[in-house]
């Protein structure tokens, strides 16, 4: 192992310890010779032979001590999960009968003050090592394992092979022993135990068992316990140790040997007698003893990056300890040795300064130090590397820094052209890693594009196989890219971030084509190529108009499929995009979007939008000033190729003027042929959207009014004031259009009172030819019929109307006049005669009742009037002329049966009258209702009704 470096990683830590300047040694204090020795807890504790223990602090100063034996200490150690301590000693109090060697466990916790050094811990149980089933014998190696506290696993090795164990409870003394048996040489002798070791792998427990010829595994989880020979060969005392990978340490003569549960392990080949062995921090422990000069020296292994971490020469040596991260050394003269490991920064720093950076690299990541750590080990070998200008070798272990290291300080090296490869390489491996900024992208894709490298390009962004996410910006590598004229890359990066609006745009404004880009949108969910349609339909329409308006149809109504609409409330029929979300895209192209609107209304008719949908098919049908894209352009080109054929005509000679004035009419006519066509969809669609039957239309009332007003389209006015029984307004309509036929005719449909109509419309359209200011004699005589045959009118208002135009004779009106004439003499006439009639019968009546009043009245009746049999007596005579018998009358003997039902009529319609008097509004009703108000106050008058008049009481105030 000459061939490994020897490094001074170490340092000895003695100075100023022990409360001197000098070199540490063991306290005065104890004054026998040093047995054993056990660090743990923060302390060292030392076994004398004179029987006594003394704990060591920090400054190896005696914390306390105390006589523990009567003889000596044999073997002691401390426990980790407890502050105990086990010993093994001889006591000479012991009888002859019984051996002296006894065990003893001591709380540290309990302590028993007698002085400042001579402190005892109390003793928590002394137990015989030797009894009659365990025969005494020289104990060479003793081992305590703590399992489950309070439960303890103590190993006594002997010198004749055997191990006696302990396994229980020892404060309690609820203990169990057994005797385990290491297999004896061949010539009948048993070899002594040199050394013991526990291994614990969750609830196996295994014991190594080390003699010089041998080496044995027992498994105390079996009963009995498994033996098993692991080798053949052996070591000396205090040669034998356990790492921190449980694994068994063997120092020989020629090597040291590592054992496992199965065998031999590794084998390093240190030459030398091993007088001490041990494990510390990673680090392989080893005093050795020169063959020729019989110095020993301290060796520090350091297996993992094999180098020597520390060497130096020591003098005799007893014992060995790690406590508070030192290596103690123990010499026979009572000296310490302390030797401590130097800080990492020290370490290091001595390797920097031999340019030792693999051995740095390899020392920092076998420490397990912190990533930084070792990334900025890494940063000074790649910054010594590039100092050498390899700069391959550098990059390699910039690599390792990323994720620690800030990638600027490594690209800002590599920007140069002719480092361009290294500079690709450093990015592509921050990307794999998933820590690239956008910027890291960007410098990445151009390296790519100035090396022309389109492999790797390929590479980069394609060759991931669609699994996983991508581990680049994607917007900055379709920009990139894009720039770069790689359109084919930054498409399939779009793609598969599923970047739909990315990848169209590319399709759409780089490559114009327009078909694929349609393919790729039907093949999207219906929200997402929702989505792109907004954002790119505008562009689709302007080049492919019939086919997105069959996208849009399939994405507005689901395909067509009536399964999927069932009922307006549906979820799936709120998640399908409404037409008005795509009403923008078509604003160069109205004739598509009235295609679009009209096939959807065909196929929908429970869109929740239906009122916005008609409202805008409404504003289409209607506008006169509609621009149609296409129609100008073929204008604009044929406009252009006729300047050209002009100039040339011109030239030649020729006239084009008339040409070009026949090419005009003929667009006018087309334009104002379209303009009725289009009118024409927007009257029925007026029509179909408010059917009679319909509460509400399905468009806005007030918008479409405000559409027909602004486009001066009358047929749409006339509807809906029709519709809204505005028909001032339909009256208005035609005046303003002087439109006289159509205006009577109008008066005739919505004047007539029977059919809800308003006969004050009558009336209006006299006014209206009244103050006409022309002759209308035809239009007056015929409205004259109709008002003569209704009797809308008074004859007196028709005439004071129409005298207001001069225009107009009295040839007009006057066979209207003479009838009307006619009609109120008859009508005064028969007025008279009921007058006279009603006056007779008045006359009559007062006489009779006068006669009544003074005269006295004969009854002549010889039979009643009920039953026709003679009248005799007791008899009733009535005024009215009736009698009757008595018996014949019953109870009714104050009226006449005969009369009374009359009587009783008159008087229910008396009363009657009497409280329609105050029912106020049934008389205004019928005032309302009737042709002739008069008539309805003077039937009032008539019944006495309203001229009734209530007389107060005499006493009332």
């Amino acid at each position: 192992m000459y061939q490994w470096r020897k490094f001074e990683f170490f340092e000895e830590k003695g100075a100023g310890r022990g409360g001197g300047g000098g070199a540490p040694a063991v306290p005065a204090e104890i004054a026998g010779r040093v047995t054993c020795s056990s660090g743990g807890r923060g302390r060292v504790a030392i076994g004398c032979d004179d029987g006594t223990v003394g704990l060591l602090d920090r400054g190896f100063r005696l914390s306390y001590g105390f006589q523990a034996y009567a003889s000596s200490v044999l073997f002691l150690q401390q426990l980790k999960q407890r502050n105990v301590l086990v010993t093994v000693g001889d006591d000479d109090q012991a009888s002859s009968q019984s051996s002296a060697v006894c065990l003893k466990v001591f709380d540290l916790d309990k302590v028993q003050e007698e002085g400042s050094s001579t402190t005892t811990p109390f003793c928590v149980q002394i137990l015989r090592v030797f009894t009659n089933q365990f025969p005494e014998a020289k104990i060479t190696s003793f081992l305590v394992l703590e399992e489950a506290p309070p439960i303890l696993l103590i190993a006594i090795g002997l010198d004749n092979g055997c191990i006696y164990c302990i396994k229980g409870d020892i404060a309690r003394e609820r203990i169990t022993r057994f005797t385990l048996q290491v297999e004896p040489v061949s010539d009948g002798t048993s070899s002594p135990i040199t050394g013991l070791g526990f291994r614990v792998e969750g609830q196996a427990h295994q014991l190594f068992a080390i003699t010089p010829s041998s080496i044995t595994l027992f498994s105390l989880h079996h009963q009995p316990p498994r033996r098993q020979t692991l080798d053949q060969i052996g070591c000396e005392t205090n040669a034998v140790a356990m790492s921190d990978r449980m694994d068994l340490i063997v120092g020989r003569p020629e090597a040291v040997y590592f054992y496992e549960v199965d065998g031999r392990g590794p084998c390093w080949a240190f030459d030398g007698e091993k007088k001490f062995v041990g494990w510390f921090r990673g680090y392989l422990l080893c005093i050795i003893e020169d063959q020729r000069s019989r110095k020993n020296t301290l060796n520090v292994y350091d297996l993992k990056n094999r180098l020597i971490a520390h060497s130096m020469p020591v003098g005799d040596v007893s014992h060995l300890v790690t406590e508070w991260g030192y290596i103690i050394l123990i010499m026979s003269d009572k000296r310490i040795l302390c030797i401590g490991e130097k800080d990492m920064e020290s370490k290091l720093d001595m390797l920097f300064k031999k340019n030792l950076y693999t051995v740095a690299i390899n020392l920092v990541q076998s420490q397990q130090a912190d990533p930084a750590s070792t990334a900025e080990v890494l940063r000074k070998y790649g910054d010594h590397l590039y100092g050498k200008q390899e700069y391959d070798e550098a990059m390699s272990q910039y690599i390792h820094t990323i994720g620690h290291l800030e990638p600027s300080y490594v690209i800002q090296k590599f920007l140069d052209a002719k480092r361009i490869h290294n500079l690709t390489n450093y990015l592509e491996k921050l990307h794999d890693r998933g820590l690239a900024s956008k910027d890291h992208t960007t410098l990445l894709l151009n390296c790519y594009t100035k090396l022309k490298d389109v492999e790797k390009l390929n590479h980069f962004i394609k060759d991931e196989d669609g699994v996983g996410e991508i581990k680049f910006d994607v917007e900055t590598a379709i920009r990139v890219c894009r720039a770069a004229g790689y359109h084919e890359h930054a498409m399939f990066v779009a793609k598969k971030a599923g970047r739909h609006e990315l990848y169209l745009k590319i399709l759409l404004e780089d490559l114009a084509r327009y078909d694929e880009a349609l393919q790729y949108i039907s093949g999207l969910e219906a929200n997402q190529a929702g989505l792109t349609v907004k954002e790119y339909g505008k562009i689709l329409v302007d080049h492919r108009p019939a086919e997105t308006v069959k996208i849009l149809l399939r994405l507005c109504t689901d395909g067509g499929d009536p399964t999927t609409r069932r009922g307006s409330n549906s979820m799936r029929l709120l998640m399908i995009p409404s037409p008005m979300d795509f009403v923008n895209i078509f604003v160069h192209s109205p004739q598509y979007l009235m295609e679009f609107l009209e096939n959807y209304i065909k196929a929908v008719k429970d869109s929740p939008a239906q009122t916005e949908i008609h409202n805008t098919l409404l504003e289409l049908y209607i506008s006169k000033d509609l621009s149609f894209p296409s129609m100008s352009q073929e204008n604009g080109f044929d406009h252009h190729n006729s300047k050209e054929r002009k100039g040339k005509e011109i030239t030649n000679g020729y006239k084009s003027g008339t040409r070009e004035k026949a090419k005009l009419g003929k667009e006018e006519n087309k334009t104002a042929k379209d303009i009725v066509d289009r009118q024409r969809k927007g009257l029925a669609l007026l029509k179909s959207a408010w059917t009679p039957e319909m509460e509400e239309p399905l468009y806005s009332v007030d918008l479409a009014l405000i559409i027909c007003n602004a486009n001066a389209f009358k047929d749409g006015l006339l509807f809906l004031y029709e519709i809204l029984k505005l028909y001032k307004e339909v009256i208005s309509c035609y005046k303003q259009a002087h439109d006289h036929e159509g205006l009577i005719a109008c008066c005739k449909k919505l004047g007539d009172s029977t059919q809800g109509g308003d006969p004050s419309l009558w009336g209006d359209l006299l006014n209206y030819f009244g103050e006409l200011g022309e002759d209308c004699s035809k239009e007056v005589k015929e409205v004259l019929t109709y008002v003569e045959k209704a009797d809308v009118l008074p004859p007196i208002v028709v005439l004071q109307t129409l005298s207001k135009n001069p225009c107009l004779t009295l040839s007009v009106v006057k066979d209207y006049i003479a009838r009307k004439l006619e009609q109120e003499s008859k009508l005064i006439e028969d007025d008279r005669k009921s007058v006279d009639k009603y006056q007779e019968e008045t006359e009559l009546m007062k006489r009779e009742i006068e006669d009544l009043k003074t005269n006295a009245k004969v009854f002549q009746l010889s039979k009643c009037t009920a039953c026709t049999f003679t009248l005799d007596l007791p008899a009733v005579h009535f005024m009215c002329m009736h009698s009757f018998h008595l018996r014949c009358l019953g109870d009714n003997e104050k009226e006449c049966p005969e009369c009374a039902p009359e009587y009783r009529s008159v008087m229910e319609a008396k009363q009657k009258l009497e409280l329609n008097a105050r029912d106020h509004d049934l008389f205004f009703r019928q005032l309302r209702g009737s042709k002739d108000g008069f008539s309805v106050v003077a039937d009032y008058f008539s019944k006495g009704v309203v001229s009734k008049t209530t007389i107060p009481p005499e006493n009332a105030p």
